[in-house]
């Protein structure tokens, strides 16, 4: 199991130091922002709908590594996914940081987004890990901020 937490850091850092669909998305039907006041981390979620699917989307933001690295990896999850699959992510996620019990068929739809099953050891990252998941979600509801508080 070690190396398999090793590779999972391993994954964390890259998407941190080299984030996915990271800068502003012109002529975004969708944008929010969100705060996370414990540790400073700020994050923009901007989202191209194509009727129901998310066909474009970017981020921009400041942060630690987990809350950079799971913006990264939501960006590329959630592109070409219905808004209800990606509230269904959104979910599945959720519950996997805050160390809840996931059927195998959830398990399945994370992918890479299970380089994240370590932060539950670290409750207070949970909000990290999840800030860019909460902006996502209030940019789709027609929200323009939101906080981890």
């Amino acid at each position: 199991m070690p190396e398999v937490r090793e590779l999972y850091q391993e994954l964390i850092v890259e998407h941190s130091k080299k984030p996915r669909n990271f800068g502003k998305l012109d002529g975004a039907d969708h944008e929010a922002t969100g705060y996370n006041p414990l540790c400073g981390d700020k994050v923009t979620v901007y989202v191209k709908m194509d009727g129901n699917i998310v066909r474009e989307i970017r981020w921009e933001g400041s942060g630690c590594a987990i809350s950079t690295a799971s913006a990264s990896l939501m960006t590329e999850r959630s592109k070409g996914k219905s808004q209800a699959d990606s509230e269904a992510l959104f979910h599945v996620f959720h519950t996997l940081v805050t160390g809840g019990t996931l059927e195998e068929a959830d398990a399945a739809q994370l992918g890479k987004l299970a380089a994240f099953s370590g932060v539950k050891e670290f409750p207070i990252r949970v909000k990290c890990a999840t800030l860019a998941w909460h902006t996502l979600r209030a940019a789709l509801e027609g929200a323009k901020t939101v906080t981890t508080d």
